[in-house]
């Protein structure tokens, strides 16, 4: 089964730097993977916390699939992540580092349908680190336009 759901939080990159990354499964009802199999979902106001040892994702807009009938989904509701105890033991210690947090970065499907989401541990840039990344992405810009 091939996927062309292709979800991204382009936002984070801008504002976060990334320090480790990790894929994690997701536990969804049967009409929220139909709407994001559609692409009808949003990452962009999303995070994810940890409680009682286990890993949630807060904020993530999953629109109601049309065809749901009274068996649908809440759009915004708090959605499991499914990580293994290592991984989720390597998240509890990176979070007790203050000024770091959880963010999705890439919501996808894998080869078997399953809905997946590329998380990162991170850390808040400064005004100065924008500049820069605004910096390096014009001069990577100007030197794409120049070989065309």
């Amino acid at each position: 089964m091939s996927s062309t759901v292709d979800i991204r939080n382009r936002r984070a990159s801008f504002e976060y730097a990334f320090l480790d990354r990790y894929t994690a499964g997701m536990v969804l009802k049967g009409s929220e993977i139909k709407s994001i199999r559609e692409g009808k979902a949003s990452i962009n106001d999303a995070h994810c916390i940890l409680h009682n040892g286990e890993l949630f994702l807060k904020g993530m807009h999953i629109a109601e699939y049309k065809n749901a009938g009274q068996y649908g989904h809440v759009p915004v509701s708090d959605r499991k992540l499914l990580l293994t105890k290592k991984e989720l033991k390597d998240l509890a210690n990176a979070m007790k580092n203050k000024g770091l947090t959880i963010i999705p970065l890439h919501l996808f499907l894998n080869k078997k349908g399953f809905a997946k989401l590329e998380i990162a541990v991170a850390k808040g840039k400064k005004i100065h680190d924008k500049r820069e990344t605004m910096k390096k992405r014009d001069s990577d810009r100007e030197i794409r336009r120049d070989y065309k």
